[in-house]
C-alpha cells in the first residue's frame, strides 16, 4: 500500500451533514495546523440542508439544543469544509465511488429509524414509532406532509428525551408552538388534536429514567397542562439510593419528581390537558378495539405488567397485568441504523461493524481509508455533545493511518463535481444553504399566520421550515442559476 503522495492534499469525504459528521470534519480541519499534512475536506449529506439531527430530530421547542446549530453554522462558514447536500450515498454516488475520489472515507450516517418493539399488537392501526413522528413534525422532506393525530388519550412508551419531547409536543397548545419553526402543516394538525390526557412509561423507576434534568423541567412550562404522578410509582432500592447520592443528575430528577408529587397533593387540576408519567410498567400487548364484538384492527388500550426494582437499580416482574384504554401509541424505544450499500454492517446492532472507528470487513480486517463515527459507529446512546468525544476517537485513528491510505485514483476537487453533474444530481452547497437559511427566517417575520393562529403578545415567528424537498433545493441553488443564466 502506497503512501498518499504529498504534492497534493488528502481528500476526505465526510457522509452526513449532522453533528457528527461537522465535528469530525472539523477536528480534522484544524488537525492539519499541527501538522505538515494538508487536508481537503468534503462533507456529503442526502439532504438539501446541513444539520441532521439538529434540524430534523430535535423538538422545535428546544432553543437551548438548537442553540447547537449557531456552532455547527461557524464550522462550516469559515470556507475549510466543503458541502454537498442532496446526494444519496448508495443512490446518486456509491462507496466504490467514493473510494476512487477519496483517499478517506468517514461514515456519519447516524440512526433515524426506530428500534422494533416486539410485543402482540405492535401492527395495529394508531400504533406508530416516534422517530417517524418527530421527522413528521420536524417537517422533514422524506415524510408525508399529514399526520393522523385522532385519539383523545396517547400512550408514550419509553423513558428516554424522545418521549418526553413527543409526549410535549402532543400535549401542549399548538398556538404556543407558533414562537418556533414549526411548519405551517404541522401547526394545523396539532391545532386540530383532540387529546386530552398523554401518558409516558416506562419500565424502571423515578431513579432510573434515562431523559435530563432539562426535558424533565421543560415540561412544567407548558400552559395549560397539568403533570400527574402516581405515588405508587415512586420506588427506590439500595441501587436507586445510591445513584442518588452519587450522581447529581439523578439526584435533581428525583427530587423534581418528588416535589411535583407533593405539589399535585396540595393542588388542584383545573389544566384543559393532562400530561401523566408512570413509572414501573412493562407494556406486554397493545390492544385492539372492536365494534359489535368485530376486531377493528384499530388500538384501544395497552396492557403493562407491574414491575418491581430488584435491588440492584433492575426490575422484575410480578406477575400484575394493568390495562390502560388510549387510541394511539408511540414507541420511543430507540433508534435503529441503517445499512450504507457496500460497507459492512452488524446487523443486530444497527451499527457500521468497526473499531474505534475504523470500518472492519466481516472477517475483522480493516477496510484501508474507511471509518465511522456518532450513532453509525456505537449506535444511539449519549447526548449530542458525546459526539465530540467520539468523532476525536475516529480521527485519531485516520491520523493515525494517514500515511498508508490507500490513494484515490481522482483525487481532483472538480472531478467528483463532475461526476454529479454527469448523474444530473442536483446537490446543493454551504451558499445554497445561506440562502434558504435567509428565506426560512424572512419566512417566519412576513409570513401570514396559520388560519385560526394566535401568537403569544410580542412574540414573532423565528423562522417557517420549508419541507418539500425540491423546494428546498430550488430555493438553494437559485443564486448558482441566476450566476450562470448572467
Amino acid at each position: 500500500m502506497s503512501e498518499t503522495p504529498r504534492h497534493r492534499p488528502v481528500r476526505v469525504a465526510v457522509i452526513g451533514a449532522g453533528p457528527a459528521g461537522v465535528y469530525a470534519a472539523d477536528i480534522l480541519a484544524k488537525a492539519q495546523k499541527k501538522s505538515d499534512i494538508e487536508f481537503s475536506i468534503d462533507l456529503f449529506d442526502r439532504y438539501p440542508a446541513p444539520f441532521g439531527l439538529i434540524r430534523y430530530g430535535v423538538a422545535p421547542d428546544h432553543p437551548r439544543i438548537k442553540g447547537i446549530v449557531k456552532a455547527l453554522h461557524k464550522v462550516l462558514d469559515r470556507g475549510d469544509i466543503r458541502l454537498l447536500g442532496n446526494v444519496d450515498i448508495g443512490a446518486d454516488i456509491t462507496a466504490e465511488d467514493l473510494r476512487r475520489h477519496y483517499d478517506a472515507v468517514i461514515y456519519a450516517t447516524g440512526a433515524i429509524r426506530d428500534a422494533d418493539l416486539n410485543i402482540p399488537g405492535i401492527e395495529l392501526e394508531g400504533s406508530f414509532g416516534a422517530a417517524d413522528f418527530v421527522s413528521w413534525y420536524d417537517g422533514h422532506p422524506d415524510y408525508p406532509r399529514d399526520w393522523p393525530l385522532e385519539a383523545e388519550q396517547v400512550a408514550v412508551i419509553g423513558n428516554g428525551n424522545v418521549a418526553l419531547d413527543v409526549a410535549r409536543v402532543l400535549s401542549k397548545h399548538a398556538d404556543d408552538l407558533l414562537t418556533t419553526e414549526i411548519p405551517d402543516n404541522v401547526y394545523a394538525r396539532l391545532k386540530s388534536s383532540p387529546a386530552t390526557d398523554v401518558h409516558v412509561f416506562g419500565r424502571r423507576g423515578p431513579a432510573q429514567v434515562k431523559f435530563t434534568p432539562l426535558e424533565l423541567r421543560e415540561l412544567s412550562h407548558s400552559r395549560d397542562v397539568d403533570i400527574v404522578l402516581y405515588e405508587e410509582d415512586f420506588e427506590f432500592d439500595e441501587a436507586s439510593d445510591e445513584a442518588v447520592k452519587s450522581n447529581n443528575q439523578v439526584k435533581t430528577m428525583v427530587n423534581t419528581l418528588t416535589n411535583w408529587l407533593v405539589e399535585q397533593e396540595e393542588r388542584e387540576a383545573q389544566a384543559s390537558r393532562r400530561f401523566h408519567l408512570h413509572f414501573m410498567h412493562q407494556p406486554v400487548e397493545i390492544l385492539e378495539g372492536s365494534d359489535d364484538g368485530k376486531p377493528t384492527g384499530r388500538v384501544a388500550g395497552v396492557r403493562f405488567e407491574r414491575m418491581e426494582l430488584d435491588g440492584t437499580g433492575n426490575v422484575r416482574g410480578t406477575g400484575e397485568f394493568l390495562d390502560y384504554p388510549c387510541q394511539a401509541v408511540y414507541r420511543a424505544v430507540g433508534y435503529f441504523g441503517s445499512e450504507i450499500s457496500g460497507v459492512p454492517f452488524d446487523h443486530s446492532k444497527g451499527v457500521v461493524k468497526n473499531e474505534a472507528g475504523r470500518v472492519l470487513t466481516d472477517d475483522g480486517e480493516h477496510i484501508p481509508g474507511t471509518y465511522a463515527t456518532g450513532w453509525i459507529k456505537r449506535g444511539p446512546v449519549g447526548l449530542i455533545g458525546h459526539t465530540k468525544g467520539d468523532a476525536l476517537e475516529t480521527i485519531g485513528c485516520l491520523l493515525e493511518d494517514v500515511h498508508h491510505l490507500p490513494e484515490a485514483a481522482e483525487p481532483a476537487e472538480d472531478a467528483v463535481i463532475a461526476l454529479l453533474e454527469s448523474r444530473g444530481v442536483e446537490y446543493t452547497t454551504w451558499e445554497g444553504w445561506l440562502a434558504l437559511d435567509e428565506h426560512e427566517v424572512n419566512l417566519g417575520s412576513a409570513h401570514d399566520l396559520p388560519a385560526g393562529a394566535v401568537l403569544p403578545e410580542g412574540a414573532v415567528r423565528e423562522r417557517v421550515k420549508v419541507v418539500p424537498r425540491e423546494e428546498m433545493v430550488r430555493i438553494s441553488r437559485a443564486l448558482e442559476r441566476a450566476e450562470l443564466s448572467s
